[in-house]
């Protein structure tokens, strides 16, 4: 076994290698740039090593500061996480060259599978099924657009070394080709320094589900199940579960015998995974490996109980399994739900900034657990992926794992940065989610205008004006001074309110304040009891014998409420200063029609107009790349540009003007 690993990574994923070797009894050394420099895997690690400046191509994607950390700590293997650096068979192989084990299969699996193109080609030997497509590299627009009229639209434009949905692109029509194949090329040089691209016939309403397999160096290939990965925006999961409700048993056992066939074939080790598309018609088509481990691993090590880190280093230190295929057993169910600083309503947008204000929910044991590599103080920055954490929960069948989800998200109080808990509560509680109705195609279907929260049903907003109606309450009785007059935690009764939410108004009577009974509208009473507290970030109260959690803002004059994927804006008002509200004038909004801003924090790379051009609507303006995502701001109609206000190179806030027209 080994004494000492360094970590090639950063965040949640560092954290969670450093855990599984605290363990096992081996000492770890974090590497860093400036940003992650006060993070929780420096804080967690026995050592630490500085890489360099924030930006990846001058620290995680150092090769030669990685390797130089590892020989200088004396590591004698080092684990890559995933992403960066984890794929790369050169920095496997110069690895090797210095007597460090890398913690993962051997250089040339990796060179194998990690080109999306020869790893078809190999797929396709090893009688694995595949998606028709272009199997060479394509080099020009021009050639793009032929080889995908051959395809048939739509086509999916991807990086050969790609991965995590960086460099790829869907084209439903010739007309987007061009702009697909830019932006690929663009996102695989800059994330995987290979701007390679292959195009292959895009599978419309289809399931991604991946088969996590395990290798040794004596030849045996195991099968860990199925996970759900459908459940995505801009082709990168968000939501992934354990099993899958898709599969039967009769293909499960095929897609696990092809994955375990294909790792065969190249002579892998270590964990992988093999993924795979099902289209409507149950029919599978391999799409990729990835030969490293997931972000979505927890999944499968929640229903199988087994350690994939701890069996990567296993593995890697020598050791042969030690169970076999009959003995993988696959218990309840898991989901896990990827919560990051983005914007929802914004088009999930990147959110950059410090999280000020940040609670989890507790881990328990065999039923919710958290993935995470921030703490409250954390900067996100516009570096990196901006994933905050993973939310993941375990229950003895798959609505006791979506149950336990829902009260976890309810409970994950982040401030800072926007984020997108309330749009993951709102997905698993989603009827087509509930039913295991999936596509990848599944958020664009069901939320085509954007994320902007759900309007609750009647019993939801009922539980929401009384859980206000009490908040409000308690407040109003500190500012009156009134102390115990009833219990610590009673509502004064007889008092009358109007609640106003989303514009609509509803009349609350408080009836009893020992049994903190509120009637809302005339016919409606219900009993809430709760501990809350002036100051509180979380209202926990007991409704008609069920729990519930309420996340509280203030904002003057009235307060934000978050349930279950719900936020509305509430407030409270006497009944005459109700009757007052029909008179208040409106506050019109600011017209921004005449100026283009930028969506999101990011780098502009480009401004392709100057002062006095005339565009036209559709017209191509700027880019802007954020996270490693190359984003086109387009013309939303003709006009003439009157002046530029930002350069490339330029450092863009949210909203800032990049230019403006006549």
């Amino acid at each position: 076994m080994f004494k000492k690993i360094l970590i090639a990574n950063r965040a949640e994923i560092a954290c969670r290698i450093i855990r599984t070797c605290k363990e096992l009894g081996i000492s770890t050394v974090a590497v860093f740039s400036d940003s992650d420099m006060d993070s929780p895997a420096v804080k967690m690690a026995d050592e630490s090593v500085y890489l360099g400046a924030s930006a990846a191509a001058e620290s995680y994607l150092s090769q030669q500061k990685i390797i130089q950390a590892a020989l200088t700590t004396g590591a004698d293997a080092l684990h890559p996480g995933y992403g960066f650096l984890s794929e790369n068979a050169n920095f496997a192989s110069s690895l090797q060259n210095t007597g460090i084990t890398f913690i993962g299969p051997d250089p040339e699996s990796i060179a194998a599978m990690g080109d999306k193109i020869e790893s078809k080609k190999i797929a396709q030997e090893a009688k694995v099924n595949t998606v028709p497509g272009h199997l060479g590299v394509v080099d020009t627009a021009e050639n793009a657009i032929e080889i995908s009229r051959d395809i048939g639209f739509p086509v999916m434009i991807k990086a050969s070394a790609g991965g995590g949905g960086k460099g790829m692109r869907i084209a439903y029509a010739e007309s987007e080709v061009s702009d697909c194949f830019r932006l690929a090329v663009n996102e695989a040089k800059t994330s995987f320094d290979d701007d390679r691209i292959f195009i292959e016939k895009y599978i419309e309403q289809p399931r991604h589900i991946e088969i996590q397999i395990l290798a040794d160096n004596f030849g045996n290939v195991v099968h860990l199940g199925e996970r759900e990965c459908s459940i995505q925006r801009r082709h990168q999961k968000v939501i992934e579960e354990a099993p899958s409700v898709a599969l039967d048993s009769e293909t499960r056992d095929a897609m696990g015998k092809q994955a375990c066939d294909l790792a065969k074939a190249v002579k892998y080790r270590s964990a992988g995974t093999v993924e795979f598309i099902v289209d409507q018609y149950g029919k599978f088509y391999f799409l990729e490996m990835n030969t490293r481990l997931q972000v979505e691993h927890p999944v499968t090590e929640m229903v199988t109980g087994l350690d994939l880190v701890e069996l990567m280093i296993r593995v890697a230190s020598g050791e042969k399994l030690s169970f076999t295929q009959d003995d993988v057993m696959i218990n309840g169910w898991a989901i896990e739900s990827r919560v990051y600083a983005e914007d929802p309503k914004r088009n999930f947008l990147p959110s950059i900034g410090r999280l000020t204000h940040y609670k989890p929910p507790e881990e328990k044991e065999g039923s919710v657990r958290i993935d995470s590599g921030v703490m409250e103080g954390s900067e996100i920055s516009i570096f990196y992926d901006p994933m905050i954490s993973k939310l993941i929960t375990y229950g003895e069948d798959r609505k006791e794992a979506i149950d336990r989800m829902k009260s976890a998200l309810d409970k994950y109080y982040i401030r800072g940065t926007a984020n997108n808990a309330s749009f993951l509560a709102a997905v698993i509680s989603h009827t087509k989610f509930l039913e295991g109705q999936l596509s990848t195609n599944f958020i664009s279907d069901e939320f085509p205008d954007g994320f902007m929260s759900v309007q609750p049903i009647s019993e939801v907003k009922n539980r929401i004006i009384a859980a206000t109606v009490l908040m409000y309450m308690r407040i109003k009785n500190r500012q009156e001074n009134v102390i115990n007059r009833f219990d610590s935690f009673c509502i004064r009764e007889n008092q009358e309110f109007v609640v106003s939410m989303n514009n609509e108004l509803t009349e609350v009577r408080v009836t009893s304040g020992q049994d903190n009974k509120i009637l809302i509208g005339k016919d409606t009473e219900i009993e809430i009891i709760s501990n809350w507290k002036i100051g509180d970030v979380l209202l926990v109260a007991c409704i008609s014998g069920k729990t519930y959690t309420f996340q509280i803002d203030r904002k003057n004059p009235g307060y934000v409420i978050t349930h279950g994927g719900i936020e509305l804006e509430i407030r409270v008002f006497s009944r005459r200063a109700a009757a007052l509200l029909s008179v208040m004038p409106e506050k019109i909004a600011l017209d921004k029609s005449k100026s283009l801003i930028s969506p999101m924090p990011g780098l502009l790379v480009s401004i392709s107009v100057e002062s006095g051009d005339k565009v036209r609507t559709g017209e191509e303006l700027a880019i802007v790349e954020a996270m490693k995502m190359e984003n086109i701001l387009y013309s939303s109609s003709d006009g003439t540009v009157k002046r530029v206000l930002a350069a490339p190179g330029d450092s863009l806030a949210v909203d800032q003007v990049i230019l403006e027209f006549e």
